[in-house]
């Protein structure tokens, strides 16, 4: 019997301790946001202005906008934050939208998008997106992550990153290798070796829903401006007090 209660002993102060860890985390995380919001105030990284959200209000209708941001996406792989925002200022000035798209040739597109990352795939994807568009959709983008993914070079990071914000329904948190890397270095998860999906679910256990949307640009603009792959600006860094990997000799490019 008493060995029993030992035992029973022991694992409530095995939970007890557990917990007290998890608060400790769930505090330190706490604070590391709001010192991110700080560092980012100022919005002065290029996702603050070519990003897909800022690039959306080029259009004056709401439908516009969606169409817009779910463009900037399609465009946005393997592609600088400045080049995808020149393009899309090219495509706006011919008259952006599913109709106008698909009326244009496909060569003609290429070239309007170029040098974005595999113009002349995307360009392909792109006219048949607006195809889809406008025999599905009424010329508007799908409102549910499944259905943004089937559309023709739309992956799961950019369906999440248009249902939060092109219809303001965030289902899931859009990780680049800017967020692999600084939530791996903030030591939120300990997924540096696994795959980008392997962060986004860990991500959503442990960050409440309300601040999913902000996540993608907060830690994106940090990571273009101060957390880079390689070299990152520790000495520049508000955060370093509160950063595990702060002045680290192992941070190396993600």
């Amino acid at each position: 019997m008493r060995r029993v209660k030992v035992r029973i002993s022991e694992e409530a102060t095995s939970k007890k301790r557990d917990k007290v860890v998890i608060e400790e985390a769930e505090d330190t995380r706490k604070l590391q946001l709001a010192l991110l919001r700080k560092i980012r105030q100022h919005a002065t990284a290029p996702v603050d202005k070519y990003g897909c959200e800022q690039l959306g209000r080029l259009s004056n209708t709401e439908k516009g906008f969606r169409f817009y941001v779910l463009v900037a996406l399609l465009l946005s792989s393997q592609t600088r934050d400045e080049i995808v925002g020149a393009a899309v200022s090219r495509l706006h000035h011919i008259g952006l939208s599913p109709a106008s798209i698909q009326g244009l040739d496909e060569n003609v597109l290429a070239d309007l998008i170029k040098p974005v990352g595999f113009y002349k795939k995307k360009a392909i994807y792109l006219r048949r997106i607006c195809e889809i568009l406008i025999e599905k959709y009424e010329g508007d983008i799908p409102n549910n992550y499944h259905d943004l993914c089937a559309l023709p070079g739309i992956g799961p990071k950019m369906a999440y990153l248009a249902m939060a914000h092109a219809w303001n329904n965030p289902v899931g948190i859009g990780v680049d290798v800017h967020v692999h890397r600084i939530a791996n270095r903030l030591k939120w998860v300990d997924t540096l070796h696994k795959s980008t999906d392997h962060t986004r679910m860990e991500l959503e256990n442990i960050i409440p829903k309300r601040f999913w949307p902000e996540i993608n640009p907060l830690l994106v603009g940090f990571g273009q401006e101060i957390c880079r792959p390689t070299k990152p600006l520790c000495h520049l860094c508000d955060l370093q007090a509160l950063c595990p990997s702060a002045f680290a000799k192992g941070n190396k490019k993600v």
